[in-house]
């Protein structure tokens, strides 16, 4: 089967590899699409943390895929079925586990970084982290069930209130998810600061009230402000914005070993609390899953290129694009696998 591959810091390849097979315990799939992300530059580029990431891999930890094979003791879901898969993979042993923080099991193991993901023609995974997706949605919306989790994971940890001013920060994926999902708390008003200009359709549709390419543009402060640029100026930005009792989520993910100076007396006096949200639970994968198949929301708009796999290099090519070289929108970019 095609495989891709990353063997070691900047090696990657598009490789033939022996066909999986399902263990006791799990299902063998046939991956329709998967998208790539920045965290996937990161772990091909090296800059994702040691302890989070296991070389060689195949990339892929956003997907959707087709049931094909059985392992021992599994008989659902059945072999046809359109699902998506937790990819991370609790222990349900651990104190953590225990009690329902899954994204911080002490065993960590996740698809697509300390085992192969769903970049490849074929795919192993617990046969009780499926979940199945109704025909209503669509292979667009089911690639951002990962993402999606993400963030609603970190709305978990900061409780947004109804009435809320909110800021998000970062005009990608994770931004655009936040941005379509905070209306599900009814805030008074959702900002956006982004870089590009060429975003403006994704953000109306995402649902944002008001849309900025600059800092230099914001006069106001905010009750929440949500990071998902994963940029050191982006936390910059999210303190200088903050009003008094402020929450800040921080999502997005800076290079490992990233180092912000702040200072400390500006937390005190203005009462702020920063949530740091690593991950997702099973509890919002299975909710995110749950609002796909009910209905209340279509994610779909936000993927916006596909490649088919063997044009990998393609679909790296336009995440490394940048935020100034590329003069279309640009939400979620994925690779199709040839099923469907």
């Amino acid at each position: 089967m095609k495989a891709l591959r990353v063997t070691g810091v900047n090696k990657i390849a598009l490789l033939d590899l022996p066909s999986k097979k399902a263990e006791s315990g799990e299902i063998l799939l046939a991956p329709i699409a998967t998208g790539i992300c920045g965290t996937d530059l990161a772990i091909i580029e090296g800059g994702v943390d040691p302890a989070f990431i296991t070389y060689p891999v195949t990339i892929g930890h956003e997907w959707v895929g087709r049931v094909i094979g059985h392992g021992v003791g599994v008989t659902s879901p059945a072999i046809g079925t359109r699902v998506v898969v937790e990819g991370v993979i609790p222990c349900e042993k651990c104190r953590e586990c225990k009690t329902g923080a899954t994204n911080r099991c002490d065993l960590y193991d996740e698809i697509g970084f300390s085992r192969d993901g769903a970049a490849a023609q074929e795919i192993t995974a617990p046969a009780k982290l499926a979940h199945l997706l109704k025909d209503s949605v669509s292979v667009e919306s089911a690639v951002l069930v990962e993402p999606a989790a993400v963030v609603l994971q970190g709305f978990h940890r900061v409780s947004p209130k109804a009435g809320s001013k909110v800021l998000v920060i970062g005009d990608g994926t994770i931004g655009l998810l936040a941005a379509k999902l905070i209306r599900l708390y009814k805030p008074a008003s959702v900002s956006l600061l982004g870089l590009r200009q060429e975003q403006s359709e994704l953000v109306k549709i995402a649902g944002v009230d008001h849309f900025y390419t600059s800092e230099e543009e914001l006069t106001e402060k905010y009750d929440l402000i949500i990071e998902g640029a994963g940029a050191l100026t982006a936390v910059a930005a999210a303190l200088n914005h903050s009003c008094r009792g402020a929450h800040i989520l921080l999502l997005g993910y800076p290079d490992h070993g990233a180092k912000l100076p702040i200072v400390i007396d500006d937390l005190i006096n203005n009462d702020l609390t920063i949530h740091a949200s690593f991950s997702y639970t099973q509890k919002s994968w299975g909710e995110i899953v749950a609002l796909l198949n009910s209905g209340k929301i279509d994610l779909s708009f936000i993927a916006t290129h596909k490649f088919p796999l063997i044009e990998w290099e393609s679909a790296l090519a336009t995440i490394r694009g940048g935020n100034h070289k590329i003069s279309v929108p640009r939400g979620k970019v994925f690779l199709t696998l040839g099923v469907d």
